[in-house]
């Protein structure tokens, strides 16, 4: 049953505190201003409601009650904030007077578990949190508190929640991976027979690959690519008595339980599956063969290898994301109000991504008068996708422009503002690096941040 607005936080306790502890600091007090509007609930009962359509499950009055819809906002706003994990969230709130208040919980209130607000983020995914996002900014624009005059777009990296990887180290994390999956499901199924846990002989060849790395001559090439063919084999060996054991545990998945055993077994082929594309990808390595479509993460399979050309970071793993920033005016430090991202597997081109973020200003409505964009944007395809809006000039950083020379010296200023913008995403609001495995996590992980910072931008002209 979903639960929207949470009950009065103010209680008998609160006759006894003083004055300080019952008012919200300054800061917190702008922010639950904005929070305090009904019209961002609103996205979250359509998503509720096309459940009860898909379903049929009467998921808005029946069942368990959800957590206040409004108080599960406001603790996602905090997280992102403050890059908390779901459990310093939890922790913080409970200990903190003014932080209960803000979230609409009382002082004999019980904060949510973080298992529920994690489970929650994750049932709730992007495309609602994206909804919210866009009810803000209509509601900014539709009360003319913000006006969209002009548009800077970039794209940057959201890494992956993933070490540097290395086809030895996925190797050797698939060996343990596959048997541990595997002494679960022989559990299960009750069989006797299983994968055996071949940890030891690949701890020794990655050793082994680290040490004659320290060499750095021309023979400790083809010792490291010798003892990575021999990871390769380790994994396979593993693979092939895997799947022996998802057949026979496949003829023992009956009676009860069944569906618990199959769910299990599905697991179990799935990881297989990526290993066996890890074990491909060595040995096209070791035979000197491209790899088109490098699988980085057996736990997180959509991240991706992507080049910036970047001098600290020449390869970063994880997701591409564009980010449009609609600001009032090309002044310096003016701070507007960012989109929903977009974001694609992969990874995508410039020109890729804008038919998508132009959609968004269709959506809301939006038409800027001057569109500053990356050097990345093609002037043919950039143009073309951005004939629905109509914009009066349209910037290209290093292509020839028309206008005057002030003109361009102000809208490159202007567009330069975008890394700037990025950066204090990544640092202020949790953009650098997805915690949240796979393409649908890191659009709801960056849905989340973006929601932040707008509702943090509103905040401060609202003070």
């Amino acid at each position: 049953m979903l639960t929207l607005v949470a009950e009065q936080p103010e209680s008998l306790w609160d006759v006894v505190l003083p004055v300080e502890a019952r008012e919200l600091p300054e800061d917190l007090a702008r922010l639950d201003v904005v929070l305090a509007q009904e019209e961002l609930l609103r996205p979250i009962v359509e998503r509720w409601r096309s459940e009860f359509e898909r379903t049929g499950r009467l998921v808005l009055s029946d069942g368990r009650p959800t957590i206040a819809m409004e108080t599960f906002v406001r603790l996602m706003m905090l997280k992102a904030r403050y890059g908390w994990g779901y459990r310093t969230l939890v922790s913080e709130v409970s200990d903190s007077l003014h932080l209960r208040r803000f979230c609409r919980i009382g002082l004999s209130g019980r904060v949510p578990d973080e298992s529920t607000v994690r489970k929650l983020t994750r049932r709730i995914g992007p495309e609602m949190v994206n909804e919210i996002t866009r009810a803000l900014i209509a509601k900014a624009c539709r009360e003319k508190r913000f006006r969209a005059r002009a548009v800077r777009i970039d794209s940057t990296v959201i890494e992956a929640d993933v070490r540097y990887p290395t086809d030895a180290s996925l190797a050797g994390h698939g060996v343990r991976a596959l048997a541990r999956q595997a002494r679960r499901t022989m559990l299960l199924v009750r069989e006797k027979v299983g994968v055996r846990d071949r940890s030891r002989a690949m701890g020794r060849a990655l050793r082994a690959i680290s040490r004659t790395i320290r060499r750095r001559s021309g023979e400790a090439k083809s010792e490291v690519l010798e003892l990575t063919a021999k990871t390769g084999r380790l994994l396979e060996a593993s693979i092939k008595e895997t799947r022996s054991l998802a057949a026979r545990a496949r003829d023992r998945s009956r009676g009860r339980g069944a569906k618990r055993k199959l769910a299990t077994i599905r697991r179990l082929e799935q990881l297989a599956d990526r290993c066996e594309k890890v074990a491909k990808q060595i040995k096209q390595r070791v035979a000197g063969e491209p790899i088109t479509d490098r699988l980085v993460s057996l736990s997180d399979p959509d991240a991706r290898p992507i080049r910036k050309g970047k001098l600290g970071k020449p390869n970063e793993f994880g997701y591409v994301a564009q980010i449009c920033e609609v600001t009032e005016n090309t002044r310096r430090g003016a701070r507007g109000l960012i989109l929903p991202a977009a974001s694609a597997p992969g990874n995508p081109g410039e020109n890729t991504l804008l038919p998508t973020t132009v959609a968004e200003f269709t959506r809301l409505g939006i038409s800027p008068r001057e569109v500053a964009l990356d050097g990345g944007f093609q002037p043919g395809p950039t143009r073309e996708a951005l004939a629905r809006i109509a914009p009066e000039r349209v910037f290209i950083s290093g292509r020839q422009q028309p206008g005057s020379k002030r003109t361009q010296r102000r809208l490159q200023r202007y567009r330069t503002g975008a890394e700037g913008r990025i950066s204090h995403l990544k640092r202020s609001f949790g953009l650098r690096r997805s915690r949240l495995r796979g393409q649908h996590g890191q659009c709801t992980w960056t849905g989340w941040s973006i929601l932040a910072y707008n509702l943090d931008t509103l905040a401060i002209r609202t003070g």
